[in-house]
């Protein structure tokens, strides 16, 4: 957390939500992180942007310092709580940037709210037989977040980062720490996610007018967004633009940092406005 960098609070849906903040008279970015991540796992992206745009990390329900629901969640309330953030803080057609289930909450609030996002980017992270987004979230408490937790509560720090470290050899130390930590701070109650079918992705996706970027992780490195995927995703979004990072994972800014800066800030550049 860079000391410069504001921290607060909104309520939004009921919910108490967290962000940290950039600031300055800049273009507004927003960055929506994925499952067990949290708003500061954006932080090396931040570092980056910040000079030239007013970056919003926002940590999504459950995650980070956001309160959770005690009932399931699904991408539209996810949406929802998102451009709650946006009007609160007053951001006037920010970019929004995605990863996975982050992704998911960023397109569907592009197609809920068509008027809110000036652009968004989406990291590995496509509609899915058109029926769900990124990784599947099940009603109820799916076996993988069983055993995560407990992984959580049975290993110190130290051991966390090794086993993450062993498992992701690619991603640099800084990424390790901040993922572990964010998972340190994430809510059992994350597990209560609404079934997919809770999403009428089809419709969505045919409000989303708003440019649009897909950076996908190397179906080599276990990728699931083929170029079949991507066609059927412009299908309904035509202005989609889509490139696969070779030697990615699904975690596409923790294992080609640079190529994927490349990327946003040559997206960033064309949509949007200095102010």
């Amino acid at each position: 957390f860079v000391a410069t960098w504001q921290s607060g609070y909104v309520e939004v849906n009921g919910l108490r939500l967290h962000y940290t903040r950039t600031g300055g008279d800049k273009p507004p970015v927003v960055l929506a992180h994925g499952f067990s991540d949290d708003g500061l796992c954006w932080t090396p992206v931040a570092e980056i942007l910040e000079s030239d745009y007013d970056v919003i990390m926002v940590d999504a329900r459950g995650h980070g310092r956001s309160e959770a629901p005690e009932e399931g969640s699904n991408r539209t309330d996810m949406a929802s709580d998102l451009h709650g953030v946006i009007e609160a803080l007053g951001l006037h057609r920010p970019a929004v940037i995605g990863h996975s289930m982050g992704g998911g909450t960023t397109l569907a609030l592009a197609g809920l709210y068509p008027d809110v996002p000036s652009a968004i980017l989406l990291e590995d992270a496509a509609p899915r037989g058109l029926a769900a987004m990124g990784m599947p979230h099940n009603p109820g408490r799916p076996a993988w977040i069983t055993e995560m937790f407990e992984n959580i509560r049975s290993k110190t720090r130290e051991q966390l980062i090794a086993e993450q470290r062993a498992a992701t050899p690619a991603w640099s130390e800084v990424a390790l720490e901040l993922v572990i930590d964010a998972r340190l701070r994430l809510s059992p109650k994350v597990a209560n996610f609404g079934p997919p079918t809770a999403v009428d992705w089809p419709a969505i996706l045919k409000r989303v007018t708003c440019p649009a970027m897909l950076i996908a992780a190397d179906p080599a490195r276990g990728g699931t967004i083929t170029a079949e995927r991507i066609a059927a995703f412009q299908s309904y979004v035509p202005q989609l633009r889509a490139m696969t990072i070779k030697g990615a994972g699904h975690c596409v800014r923790y294992e080609r940092f640079d190529r994927y800066m490349d990327i946003v800030r040559g997206f960033l550049a064309g949509v949007t406005e200095t102010t």
